[in-house]
């Protein structure tokens, strides 16, 4: 159970604004609030509707997996005194929910997948994507009124693919885990082990628990524009006096994301219809919103390893169709990749879904989206 800012239970869905405004009852903090972020992304977002008021904290740290990730003792302490907590959800990052209980039951906390005017798309099944026709996003909500340019989303939304993000929280070298260890045997983390066992298209997916929808949900500009309004509404509510800066900031970063779609266009175009081969199942988002769909993944969603079969099925679409680039990510295993090109003459290329060599901040998320364009561009020339 999450809670609001005045410590009552909430669900994890994010609060009308007037019925925060209600709970909140008036108490408007004095200064202005703490804010914390889980991932860069995020981070961004929040810092380009901030700006000129204050800056909030980041929590997981640039470069890491949020799928696996022990805090810093600065990290959790970063969640102790947060007044606000945005992050994308427990889909993403599991391991976070009892943690945001724990070091943060006072904070008002924003689950942005959940928001209202998310859109949200199904997991994908199976290694190879088939383009096919999509007439809707599951639960997800348009805004229509963003006026991005998303090459139709309906019309080419791929196979769903199964992400799968209840794995174990494992600790990385050099962190300290912070009361972590009890994440380790949650009933959220169990059974889910031996990865490779499967040797079929779901390779890794039986006895893992994740929710309905693929949660990489910041990599669809639409949504980062969406959000931006979501932040600002609840930095309002908790810091009315500054209100007209938070909305003013939200509606300048809305334009800029206008420009982002443009650009980005731009620098897909002249390779369209190329095919390519991602790392791990995170870009459906990025794909639907620019009408470029990728031929498959090597490892699923939470970039667990992938089963033989998994692999050899790649390898296959690979050789047969031609596939002219595979993307490695700067946050796994770039062995995999090697293994996946042996005998291939495909182009190899780095694209980061985190930016993770970027400097945190207000301009980190449309440099993120710009860099990933360049990288996919570059890979199939």
């Amino acid at each position: 159970m999450l809670y609001n800012h005045i410590g009552n239970p909430m669900s994890r869905t994010l609060l009308p604004l007037s019925l925060t405004a209600t709970l909140m009852g008036g108490v408007a903090f004095a200064e202005v609030p703490r804010v914390a972020a889980d991932i860069a992304p995020v981070h961004s977002l929040v810092a380009r509707v901030m700006d000129g008021v204050g800056a909030p904290d980041l929590i997981i740290q640039t470069g890491a997996s949020p799928h696996e990730y022990s805090l810093r003792p600065s990290e959790a302490s970063a969640l102790q005194e947060a007044d606000l907590v945005f992050w994308i959800g427990p889909d993403l990052t599991p391991w976070l929910t009892e943690t945001i209980e724990n070091l943060a039951p006072d904070a008002a906390v924003t689950i942005l997948l959940e928001s209202e005017g998310t859109i949200k798309l199904e997991f994908r099944e199976g290694a190879l994507f088939e383009a096919h026709d999509h007439d809707d996003h599951g639960d997800e909500d348009h805004d229509e009124e963003d006026g991005h340019d998303n090459h139709d989303h309906d019309e080419h939304a791929e196979e769903k693919d199964h992400d799968d993000h209840g794995e174990e929280h494992a600790d990385e070298d050099g962190h300290d885990d912070h009361g972590h260890d009890e994440h380790a045997e949650d009933e959220d983390h169990e059974d889910h082990e031996d990865h490779d066992d499967h040797g079929d298209d779901h390779a890794g997916h039986e006895g893992h628990d994740h929710g309905a929808h693929d949660p990489h949900a910041w990599l669809s500009p639409q949504n980062a524009a969406n959000w931006l309004n979501v932040i600002a509404a609840q930095l309002s509510v908790a810091d009315p006096d500054n209100a007209g800066t938070y909305f003013a900031n939200a509606a300048a970063g809305r334009a800029e994301m206008d420009a982002l779609v443009t650009q980005v266009n731009a620098t897909l175009d002249p390779v369209r219809g190329g095919s390519f081969v991602v790392f791990h199942d995170a870009y459906q988002y990025f794909e639907t919103d620019f009408d470029f769909p990728a031929s498959g993944a090597i490892s699923i969603g939470d970039a667990s390893d992938p089963s033989p079969a998994r692999i050899a099925e790649v390898q296959a679409r690979i050789a047969d169709e031609g596939i002219s680039c595979v993307l490695a990510e700067p946050q796994f295993n770039a062995g995999l990749v090697t293994t996946v090109l042996d005998g291939s003459e495909a182009n190899t290329g780095v694209i980061d879904p985190l930016g993770s060599d970027l400097e945190p901040g207000a301009t980190l998320y449309p440099q993120l989206i710009s860099n990933m364009a360049t990288a996919l561009a570059d890979c199939l020339e």
